[in-house]
């Protein structure tokens, strides 16, 4: 079976405390059909989120601009609460799209979630 005849990871998030930071996991396609659901589920697994937020993008396989639109609202909500936001293991497209869209100026954007969760809150991208 070649990897254009698996079908596509479900698109969805998983949550982890870890000391310091939660880390949401996104997985699937962030796009105008799944970003609603998606909204909300950031929403419940951003209750209460801690000081530092890393959303880790590894498992992303596709971004549109309501997926990016997903993020900047997810930020925007979040540092409300008081935490700051840093994305994490973008994958190259998505790295790229971040930078076409001057994203990674409004995020700090870092190579592994371990670098994420190491860093200072604060924006700007990281070679870390």
């Amino acid at each position: 079976m070649t990897s254009a005849d698996r079908p596509a990871p479900p698109t969805g998030l998983s949550r982890e405390r870890r000391p310091g930071a939660t880390v949401v996991a996104l997985r699937g396609e962030l796009d105008m059909a799944t970003a609603p659901a998606l909204r909300e589920a950031l929403r419940i697994a951003l209750r209460d989120p801690g000081a530092l937020v890393v959303i880790d993008l590894a498992d992303v396989t596709f971004c549109d601009a309501s997926g990016l639109a997903l993020l900047v609202g997810t930020r925007r909500r979040t540092e409300r609460e008081g935490a700051a936001v840093v994305l994490a293991a973008p994958r190259p497209h998505l790295a790229r799209l971040l930078e076409i869209s001057g994203l990674d100026r409004y995020f700090s954007v870092h190579r592994t979630v371990e670098a994420a969760g190491l860093a200072g809150p604060g924006g700007g991208s990281a070679a870390a």
